[in-house]
């Protein structure tokens, strides 16, 4: 198991749900931070919260639906000379659940495929290389279980091209110390799943990140966080590795 101690790590949606957990979880093993929203307002309480636990940290914005504003937050992450280690494409968009599916609007698509596909495969083009070149890196795309949903076809259908993205990349780092993953956190009871999901936001701890901590240079791989619920980190990296 790696440490996180003295790297940096850039959450998406990192101001709420599962990303603000992740965030609170990995400045506890000192691990330096660089947050986005939306926007900075929604930062603030994060941000505070994990320089107070003794890490460097940051926020950023950009809205995800516009190209423009991610390549400058991402600029401006370059121009503070930030050195990423860790990319978590946490953010994620539904934009609606379509009960007369049959009329699902393109923009549906459009958004959610921006969103939930595009501006993941934006941040995972700018900081890739430089990891390889360090020789050490670690991505981990956020994807969903969704499936047989057609009342949801586009948050669906964006998930599975980041799937099939995240798999493709993978195998031209597989066998190296830079190791790029999926993590389904799961239905859980964030702003986006709802108050009826069976599982809470802190159930997906640690397994969201499981795909961080893992040291053994195989990538490609998806971890479902439930099935690490209850466990430690040391014990969700070893069954991580174990099961691969």
């Amino acid at each position: 198991m790696i440490s996180v101690k003295g790297k940096w790590a850039f959450i998406t949606g990192a101001a709420r749900g599962i990303g603000y957990l992740t965030a609170i979880f990995l400045a506890e093993r000192g691990c330096n931070l660089v947050l986005h929203s939306r926007s900075k307002e929604h930062t603030k309480k994060v941000l505070s919260e994990v320089r107070a636990l003794g890490v460097e940290a940051y926020d950023v914005e950009a809205e995800l639906t516009d190209v423009a504003a991610i390549e400058r937050m991402l600029d401006e992450i370059e121009e503070k000379g930030t050195q990423i280690d860790i990319v978590l494409n946490n953010a994620g968009l539904q934009p609606g659940y379509r009960t007369d599916y049959f009329s699902t609007p393109v923009s549906d698509f459009t958004v959610s495929f921006m969103v939930n596909t595009i501006a993941p495969a934006m941040i995972c083009y700018r900081f890739l290389p430089k990891m390889i070149e360090r020789g050490f890196g670690r991505i981990v795309n956020t994807t969903s279980g969704i499936r047989n949903e057609p009342e949801q076809a586009g948050y669906s259908a964006a998930k599975a091209a980041l799937d099939k993205f995240t798999t493709d990349l993978a195998t031209t780092v597989d066998g190296t110390d830079v190791i790029i993953s999926l993590t389904d956190p799961g239905w859980c009871r964030t702003d986006m799943g709802g108050r009826h999901a069976p599982n809470s936001p802190e159930s997906a701890i640690p397994g969201v990140c499981v795909g961080v901590f893992v040291n053994d240079r195989k990538s490609g791989r998806c971890f479902s966080a439930q099935e690490f619920t209850g466990m430690t980190l040391e014990e969700a990296v070893r069954k991580a590795e174990q099961d691969a």
